[in-house]
């Protein structure tokens, strides 16, 4: 009966300690994963902030010059009220005649 009690509760030990070593496990590798990418975090946030700023001056400088663009057609003299431009002159053409 004893040596029942002893198998039993070995199994029960080898049971109990499986499933805490699985999670030991799982847990200290997510510790290294973690430890993994909070080290490489500061180097991509560099690069995000050095991708939004590239974009952003991008932006700015495309706004400027569309600024500029309407600014240039409104200062520009209205074509309406300008003058009669030249007219084309009609050119004959002297074929000889048979």
């Amino acid at each position: 009966m004893e040596q029942l009690l002893l198998v039993v509760l070995l199994l029960v030990g080898l049971f109990i300690g499986c499933g805490v070593g699985s999670a030991y496990a799982r847990a200290r590798r997510g510790w290294t994963d973690y430890k993994t990418v909070k080290s490489t975090v500061p180097g991509v946030r560099r690069t995000a902030w050095l991708l939004i700023r590239a974009v952003t001056t991008k932006v700015a400088v495309i706004l400027l010059l569309l600024i500029g663009a309407v600014a240039y057609a409104a200062s520009a003299p209205d074509h309406e009220r300008a003058g009669p431009g030249p007219t084309p002159t009609p050119t004959t053409s002297n074929r000889a005649r048979r």
